[in-house]
């Protein structure tokens, strides 16, 4: 992490709580949600959560880094229920700190997306995509990876952490499968990633909030985060575009998960069964910029069709998990490389 203080990165370490009532002790009405997920499908979930069961939910925001330390750091004295963050991925060696719980909903969830660890249902997907600003990109072409090498764009890619930002980790995922054509651990995916390093020109976000706010606000060209909050940005009437790179996209499932020892935990189980449930995957998919994984619910009208989404056939799920650490210590080693 050397070359992250070296360069000064801009962390959110500040928890906020943002949310509906409680306090966080324990009680037969109380429920406290450690979430990354988005403010609007928060707002979208959680109050009427509240009112269809009477529970009152304490919401803490968070990125995913921080949100999964301080589950880590509370483990003896936990003082949250839920954890609504990131995915297997970055999950899949912590299942100490979690509840086994497998839903009734999950047998409803797409093929791919069933929880299968006995911990953790994935309950929406994201894809890694580009947000690009219309105005500043002008006439320039930003389709692929490879044109994130534009020597134009050096200093104006907004990119986070990947070692603490699920986005910035699965864009890196995208990245190396593409520029590795299928072996995201290849020379030549590595060559890449030190050119694209270069072009970020010591620049380096905090947390995917900042990648994307930072490309609407005009002060990046392009950035690489998740769908959601491009489609939202640009239905607020900010000038991005959404790109999903010609190479293909990463598409995890981002799940929820019940904290180990919680206080709360029968609250805690319907609050899983209520995300996965089939009027919240289609509200929310309807409404929202989000897609859900309940089988058969259907996206609104202005979220690219999924058939029109190209994924990297050589993903392997499972060899990203095991290779994860090896990863992000490369990257990390790039990084550092790139300030000498």
């Amino acid at each position: 992490m050397k070359a992250l203080k070296k360069i000064g990165v801009v962390v959110g370490l500040a928890v906020v709580a943002t949310g509906c009532g409680g306090n966080g002790s324990s009680g037969d009405d109380t429920l406290v949600v450690y979430t990354t997920r988005s403010e609007s499908l928060n707002e979208a979930v959680i109050p009427q959560f509240e009112k269809e069961t009477g529970i009152r939910v304490q919401m803490i925001s968070a990125g995913t880094g921080e949100a999964i330390t301080r589950v880590e750091s509370e483990r003896n004295n936990p003082q949250g229920d839920v954890l609504w963050a990131a995915d297997i991925t970055m999950l899949y060696d912590k299942t100490d700190l979690f509840e086994e719980y497998v839903s009734p909903e999950d047998e409803y969830m797409m093929e791919g997306f069933k929880n299968t660890t006995g911990y953790f249902s994935p309950a929406f997907s994201d894809p890694t995509v580009f947000i690009v600003n219309t105005d500043l990109a002008g006439d320039m072409e930003i389709e692929s990876f490879q044109d994130l090498l534009n020597p134009e764009l050096k200093g104006r890619i907004a990119f986070g952490d990947p070692v603490n930002s699920s986005s910035a980790f699965q864009s890196l995922i995208a990245m190396l499968y593409a520029a590795g054509d299928g072996d995201p651990m290849s020379d030549q995916a590595w060559e890449f990633v030190k050119a694209f390093v270069a072009n970020l020109d010591g620049k380096v976000q905090g947390s995917s909030g900042q990648v994307h706010k930072g490309v609407a606000d005009g002060e990046y060209v392009v950035g690489l985060t998740w769908e959601d909050p491009v489609v939202h940005y640009k239905q607020s009437g900010a000038a991005v575009e959404v790109v999903f790179p010609t190479e293909g996209v990463v598409y995890p499932g981002q799940s929820i998960q019940i904290i180990k020892g919680t206080k709360n935990l029968e609250n805690a189980k319907k609050f899983v069964d209520y995300v996965l449930s089939e009027e919240v995957q289609s509200r929310t998919g309807q409404e929202l910029t989000v897609r859900p994984l309940r089988e058969g619910v259907e996206v609104a009208d202005y979220m690219t069709p999924q058939e029109e989404i190209k994924l990297f056939d050589e993903y392997d799920e499972m060899f990203i998990i095991e290779n994860m650490d090896d990863i992000t210590a490369r990257y990390v080693e790039v990084l550092e490389g790139s300030m000498d």
